[in-house]
């Protein structure tokens, strides 16, 4: 009798790692992470006004660059996971994206420069909002859906 080993299970992470990332999911990707870029330098921005401006009320400006700055780690951390191929990243993308439509919406409210950012703000989240459903997507992440255990 030989000893031969078994070879290991092959799990959903690991079949879905083992073909190339498509790119679909390395756009989704990019644009999570131009987003938290975007709130790294807002909130950087307005806290550097804050700081050495003559803001209305000092503290408030601070505590917002700070808030938006802390904000950005959400779309950078799941940018992150999604080029790693990590199956949570999907969640916060997505949470990322919904809370980024209200955000567009009051932009585009405006009557000033804010007009256009909201534009560009509302694309990239319905944008990244198909890409980030899409069944390649959600296969290249190893998510299964509801009553789909195997």
């Amino acid at each position: 009798m030989s000893s031969q080993q078994k070879p290991a299970p092959r799990t959903a992470t690991a079949d879905a790692t083992a073909e190339p990332r498509p790119r679909r999911l390395t756009y989704a990707a990019v644009l999570a992470a131009l987003e938290g870029a975007a709130l790294v330098a807002g909130g950087l921005w307005v806290l550097v006004l804050g700081l050495t401006g003559d803001p209305d009320d000092r503290q408030q400006a601070v505590t917002l660059g700070i808030t938006l700055a802390v904000l950005a780690l959400l779309p950078l951390l799941a940018a992150r996971g999604l080029l790693l191929r990590r199956g949570w990243s999907r969640g916060p993308a997505v949470i990322t994206q919904v809370m980024a439509l209200p955000v567009a919406y009051n932009l585009l409210q405006a009557d000033s420069m804010a007009i256009p950012a909201g534009i560009a703000l509302a694309v990239v989240a319905v944008a990244a909002l198909v890409l980030l459903v899409n069944g390649e997507t959600t296969r290249a992440l190893g998510i299964k859906g509801p009553g789909r255990a195997e």
